[in-house]
């Protein structure tokens, strides 16, 4: 059984490879993404490792926003002297460094990168620990001198010599560059800044005596942790964090742990995909081979075989597969992670592939992944052969399970369906948005599964619509394309299963992206009452020169200023929730309308007020005229008078609560914070068109700062939720390559099993040309029939979705029936495509040698 086995194997090498493909696909998927995040993980622990003094003090602050604030807590300065004196420290050094400054050379370009990691300036003082090493040039002195890093000067044209302006919080100042500094480990991809102590505390943090952190070195023979006791012994407990090289390390892993986790999953998300529609692929190809083979099956029965032996037999050709699979993958997965350290490195993260980790995780994850997935995909064929009866050896049993009823299937599909159409429906009159979106979740799963299980039941009543007007069209050659895609209602619904679940993707995402859209439109529409918004392009806070200069730009009328903080806030429930919240000027009415459940915007922003958002606040027993103790940064704390209660739906004001407050609240509590956004109206006598060129022209020096109006702000909102939308095309693309192999793989195996079912019709006068086009019928009818049931499965799916959503406040429903025309329109040219191959084939076939082939 199994010289048999292993003959049976290589002789249907070629009908298994396109199998074989989507095995290669999901295992490099997978492979690919761990080896990249070991190999960027490895990489930055030792560089957080090397750097990470061994005891560092930070200011302690126990929040953390949902948005950037702009504020920057320091520590006294003094503390490096007084730590020094503690026993077993060598050393103490001041930090004093801001992330996201922006920095512009003379033309005002900014000289920060273009990936979205930050740009640093920082004071320079060399030590062992250091990143980087002054290679040109000398070190800075005096207000007016930097250095810079030397990717940064490479990228940017920069050297010795030339100028730049950095905005810093308490303005912005100008250095000429004095040196360059090379990195002596991995470059995360910053660009840094690097100006003497005295102008760092100065011009950074806005006066001197300030750190953003202490670090101290340890005397020879003292470990970390013991250092790190004497040290808070020395602080106490309360304002300051003392973390050891360690913990620091592990801290900045875990800043980067979210990018990383970006990638991973995005990559897992593709690996998922292509196994998901792996299977249906490989289940068909066993399927059919199985079919064709039902007379060698009945053979072996015959010569002695038991089913066990034959079942083993189908399932060791799917190990077999898997093993080569997974191996060429994992391959793959090397080369794909290869590429993608080249591409971080194209944008600034110099990775090393010389140095890429391949953990013992990786393989195995790749051989479960591979081999897991075709012997379970293989198991219900390999049933199916070993019930093949030794009398089939004596017929011409043309293809198993053709005639078969679908009672079963029916029965089986039709319960998962009620039970999956129930949680949607559960999803859809759910008022809390955890139990909707867990129903969702539910629902899409079990309505997928029961598509995939009654597939088949569909195909006839479906493909005789779809297929209908063939006849009229094509002839006698249209009649047998149609017929054909009906022969094998299990065969034909299982490769339009693969199809099915990409565009099941891309219709409900396409539905759930539109109607995003669409409610943002409204609520700007609804809300945004303000001639500009200014605002950073990447959403950072900007400094007060910025407002300033805003202010005296003729023809500006009113700025309202936009602020986040993070806070704690305890309510009368019990409970104690951390939020971000919003901070704005008195005049808010004049650039937004707010509506109000309760009380108005006088009332919300008033000194010791603050409002909520109304559904927020029944949830947690909240009334007007409620005291809340309110927590700010740094352990300052209040107690702030409920105002008003907004109903902006969704929150309102974009962040968890909907919490706002007056702009004297949080420049008592959070000094030194900075404006998110600035609302303009143009003065009277001005009208927006002819102030908008002036703002442009203000801000010139501030090339971060967008002035965006009412469509502009669509705009931007439409582009990132275009992101998202962009991925699951991707998603989609991935899918049909796959599917693509698998109507391939159907076409090719079918041609092959109907081949003296050809020679004949070719022997009674059809053409090679008719005959290709009967291919390509069939093949267009299948991909369209998977994709109509995607597609209406996607729709419904999407409509659950923008359910969920409104419980936000997106209520708008949108249905992109453009889209879903084109991806139907797509998918008719995607059975073309995948037929040429096999109808180039078929119409090749000796007219003879066919009628003779059994």
């Amino acid at each position: 059984m199994l010289k048999a086995t292993l003959r049976s194997f290589l002789a249907h090498k070629g009908r298994l490879l396109l199998s074989a493909l989507a095995i290669v696909l999901s295992v490099a998927f997978v492979a690919g993404s761990l080896i990249f995040s070991d190999t960027v993980t490895r990489t930055f622990d030792r560089l957080f490792a090397s750097t990470a003094a061994d005891v560092t003090v930070e200011p302690k602050n126990d929040l953390k926003s949902q948005l950037p604030t702009g504020a920057t807590e320091t520590v006294p300065a003094s503390l490096a002297d007084r730590l020094a004196k503690v026993d077993g420290v060598a050393a103490t050094h001041v930090d004093a460094s801001v992330e996201n400054a922006p920095v512009v050379d003379s033309a005002n370009k900014s000289v920060g990168p273009t990936t979205g990691a930050p740009t640093i300036v920082t004071n320079w003082e060399l030590t062992e620990r250091s990143p980087v090493k002054l290679t040109s040039g000398h070190e800075p002195h005096g207000g007016d001198e930097a250095l810079l890093d030397a990717d940064t000067a490479d990228k940017k044209h920069l050297g010795i010599g030339d100028t730049l302006t950095v905005q810093a919080q308490p303005g912005s100042f100008r250095v000429r560059i004095v040196g360059i500094a090379t990195f002596t480990t991995t470059n995360p991809g910053a660009a840094l800044v690097f100006l003497d102590t005295p102008t760092a505390q100065t011009k950074l943090l806005g006066r001197p005596g300030l750190a953003t952190s202490i670090s101290v070195d340890a005397a020879k023979g003292v470990g970390d942790a013991r250092l790190k006791q004497r040290v808070q012994a020395e602080l106490g407990t309360g304002a300051y964090e003392v973390k050891t090289a360690e913990e620091q390390a592990k801290s900045s892993a875990e800043s980067l742990g979210g990018f990383l986790d970006v990638i991973k999953y995005v990559m897992l998300g593709f690996a998922g995909i292509a196994v998901l529609v792996g299977i249906f692929l490989i289940v068909n190809t066993f399927s059919m081979l199985i079919a064709q083979r039902t007379r060698e099956l009945g053979l072996l029965r015959a010569l002695g075989a038991d089913r066990r032996q034959v079942r083993r037999s189908v399932l060791t050709e799917a190990l077999l597969l898997g093993l080569v699979g997974s191996t060429l993958g994992l391959a793959a997965g090397i080369g794909l992670a290869v590429g993608l350290i080249k591409l971080m490195t194209a944008f600034g993260m110099n990775l090393k592939s010389t140095e890429m980790v391949i953990g013992w995780g990786t393989p195995v994850a790749a051989y479960v992944v591979g081999v897991g997935v075709t012997y379970v995909a293989a198991y219900l064929p390999a049933r199916r052969a070993a019930a093949v009866s030794p009398m089939a050896a004596l017929s011409d049993a043309e293809v198993a399970g053709v005639g078969r009823p679908l009672r079963v299937r029916a029965v089986v599909g039709g319960v998962v369906g009620a039970a999956g159409a129930a949680a949607l429906a559960g999803c859809a009159a759910s008022t809390k948005t955890s139990t909707a979106a867990s129903l969702l979740g539910l629902g899409v799963v079990l309505t997928l599964i029961a598509t995939v299980i009654a597939g088949p039941l569909l195909v006839r009543p479906v493909i005789r619509v779809l297929g209908g007007a063939f006849p009229a069209l094509f002839g006698p050659v249209g009649r047998m394309s149609q017929r054909n895609a009906l022969r094998n209602p299990r065969r034909t619904g299982a490769t339009a299963a693969a199809l099915m679940v990409g565009l099941a993707l891309v219709g409900g995402m396409s539905v759930a992206s539109a109607s995003m859209s669409k409610s943002f439109d409204q609520q700007i529409d609804k809300t945004l009452g303000a001639d500009f918004v200014l605002q950073n392009a990447n959403f950072v806070p900007f400094s007060h020169e910025v407002t300033e200069k805003v202010r005296a730009t003729e023809g500006v009328g009113l700025v309202v200023r936009q602020r986040f903080t993070p806070v704690a806030v305890k309510l009368p429930d019990g409970k104690r929730m951390e939020t971000t919240a919003a901070a704005y000027d008195p005049k808010l009415d004049d650039v937004a309308h707010i509506t109000y459940a309760r009380g108005d915007t006088a009332a919300a922003l008033g000194e010791g007020r603050i409002a909520m958002d109304v559904k927020f606040a029944d949830d947690h027993d909240v009334r007007v005229g409620s005291t809340i103790p309110v927590e700010f940064p740094a352990g300052r704390t209040t107690e702030l008078t409920v105002g008003a209660l907004t109903d902006q739906g969704g929150g309102g004001f974009g962040t968890q609560g909907g919490l706002v407050f007056g702009f004297g609240t949080i420049e008592k509590y959070v000094p030194g914070g900075q404006d998110s956004a600035l609302y303009v109206n143009a003065a009277p006598g001005t009208s927006p068109e002819k102030l908008r060129p002036r703002l442009e022209k203000t801000l010139e020096p501030y090339p971060q700062v967008q002035v965006r109006d009412q469509a502009d702000y669509k705009k931007l909102v439409h582009d990132q939720i275009a992101v998202l939308l962009y991925l699951v095309y991707a998603l989609l693309g991935l899918a049909i390559v796959i599917a693509v192999l698998g109507v391939v793989n159907t076409l090719a195996l079918s041609v092959v099993e109907r081949t003296r079912e050809i020679g004949l019709l070719r022997a009674i006068g059809l053409g090679r040309r008719q005959l290709r086009r009967m291919i390509r019928l069939e093949s267009v009818v299948i991909a369209v029939f998977g994709a109509v049931l995607g597609l209406a499965l996607g729709i419904v799916w999407g409509v659950c979705v923008q359910q969920v959503l409104a419980l936000q406040g997106m209520k708008a429903l949108a249905v992109p029936w453009t889209t879903i025309v084109a991806v139907v329109i797509g998918s008719a040219v995607v059975g073309i495509v995948a037929a040429l191959l096999p109808a180039l084939r078929a119409s090749r076939m000796n007219v003879l040698a066919a009628i003779a082939h059994e």
